[in-house]
């Protein structure tokens, strides 16, 4: 199977540029070039840009993905640090989520003072200035 990048973006569901960026950054490796000059990708792109993506959504940085994109490459090294960088970002998603409960309460508390008068009654304007 022999795509164009427009045709690996639409298999990988992302935007060409981003195919672009992540070539220039050495998440995804050149591609070899077709007689026009044009970059050819082949499965293995496709399944690259994937296992990229997903580790995106679950809010892997660059260089997490770098070292992950690594070990898949070398499936003879232990998983140990990909167990490790997996630990670390549910650190990081579990902070988040703490820090979102705490905005979430709050504005619980701002809606449920909020009145119908003027602005210059407003719990929430007033909430929000101090």
């Amino acid at each position: 199977m022999t795509l164009s990048i427009g045709l690996l973006a639409k298999a990988a569901d992302v935007k060409v540029p981003t195919i672009r960026f992540y070539e220039e950054i050495g998440l995804l490796p050149e591609p070899r070039r077709a007689a026009n000059d044009r970059r050819v990708y082949d499965a293995d792109a496709v399944r690259r840009l994937a296992f990229i993506r997903h580790a995106r959504q679950l809010g892997f940085s660059v260089e997490a993905i770098r070292n992950l994109l690594d070990l898949s490459d070398n499936p003879e090294r232990p998983c140990g640090e990909a167990n490790a960088l997996a630990a670390r970002q549910l650190d990081d998603v579990e902070a988040k989520i703490a820090q979102l409960e705490t905005l979430r309460g709050e504005l619980q508390r701002m809606v449920a003072a909020t009145c119908d008068g003027r602005a210059a009654d407003c719990r929430v304007i007033e909430a929000l200035a101090g």
